[in-house]
């Protein structure tokens, strides 16, 4: 019997993207076990990526994404040779999806599309025309409607995505709780100030700045207390004790385990309720406690006075956030409990089943 073998149609470079890195990349060990050959093909290489973000350099973000696109149509070429293609989140990042046809009606490959954002709609309240049309979000729907299968990341967008297909497999976002995430492979720093912290990315930090007048409020109350955002870019909030990391990957765990008590504001509103809640299940995973927006996996996530604080307002967010500041223990039994969470229904371990569904 012939091995499976499935290419993996990507925004990102391996390694860098959170929701790849979540998503399917620390499950790629799994599908050699299970005898599938896989290979990655990123529209943008590593150091394209990094050109992408940064300002200006408009000639080299041109032929980036010029580079990107003919990569695609390379891939058309020897297509034949795979049983399945993994597409997250899109094959090209703008205009209609025509990689996506052909792969479906032309070559009629076995499309496995993955997603962990409600990426039909936008989080932008300001989006010009010019950009709607550039990005041609409607395409989703369409992608889903020629997929094999849609491996969504929680429910409110398998519910989405059962529209247009009814092979969807709602494959939350997971952590490898054993490897990286096990707080018994690293040792605890010291630090002599309670630090209330915050992980993501540039689009999610106007989520924390949002939470601005909390913060303010606890730094008068305790000032005692240090804040952390660990981040590609710095928070813009005017907080005495805060201290910015860049984001590291190799880093990453150490930085985190800094944290006493993790937060993660989100408005409720319908673009939020397509979040993966990862922060929430790192900082669970971890054995630091949750303060979080109940929007929504989150609330699947922190079960409210059990493994964290899931807060609508803020006098709210400010209650729990004093709690935990002044209730060392309660921040310990609530950090074991997260921890069994993430291990009984967000681990690699749980969810491994679940993904190699997707190749069946």
């Amino acid at each position: 019997m012939s091995l499976k073998k499935v290419i993996f149609l990507c925004p990102y470079p391996h390694g860098i993207a959170p929701s790849q890195r979540f998503r399917y990349e620390q499950y790629l060990g799994q599908l050699t076990v299970k005898g599938i050959q896989y290979e990655l093909n990123a529209f943008l290489t590593q150091g394209q990526y990094a050109t992408i973000y940064q300002s200006g350099n408009y000639f080299s973000k041109i032929s980036a994404i010029s580079y990107g696109y003919l990569k695609r149509l390379f891939v058309l070429l020897h297509v034949s040779q795979y049983d399945f293609v993994f597409i997250h989140r899109e094959a090209t990042p703008a205009g209609p999806p025509i990689i996506e046809w052909l792969l479906a009606k032309v070559f009629r490959k076995k499309i496995i599309y993955d997603f962990d954002d409600a990426i039909w709609l936008t989080d932008k309240s300001n989006e010009s025309f010019f950009e709607k049309k550039l990005r041609w979000r409607d395409k989703v729907g369409s992608i889903c409607k020629w997929s094999y299968k849609v491996s969504c990341g929680n429910d409110y967008l398998g519910s989405y995505a059962r529209q247009f297909n009814k092979m969807v497999v709602v494959n939350p976002t997971t952590i490898d709780t054993l490897h990286i995430h096990n707080p018994d492979l690293y040792a605890r720093p010291i630090n002599n100030a309670l630090t209330i912290g915050w992980t993501g990315s540039h689009s999610t930090l106007k989520y924390l700045e949002g939470l601005a007048s909390v913060l303010q409020n606890i730094e008068r109350k305790y000032p005692q207390v240090r804040f952390v955002a660990i981040a590609d870019r710095p928070p813009n909030l005017e907080l005495k004790n805060l201290s910015f990391i860049p984001w590291n990957k190799e880093t990453e765990i150490k930085d985190l385990l800094n944290f006493d008590i993790g937060i993660m504001p989100l408005p409720d509103d319908i673009w939020a309720k397509g979040k993966c809640g990862f922060k929430a299940l790192q900082y669970l995973a971890l054995e630091i406690p949750a303060v979080v927006s109940p929007v929504g996996v989150n609330s699947a996530i922190v079960e409210d006075g059990v493994n964290g604080f899931c807060c609508r307002s803020e006098t709210a967010w400010f209650e729990a956030l004093e709690k935990l500041i002044l209730d060392r223990s309660l921040r310990k039994r609530m950090g074991v409990a997260g921890r069994k969470t993430v291990l009984d229904h967000f681990s690699v371990s749980s969810n491994t089943f679940n993904f190699l569904s997707l190749f069946e």
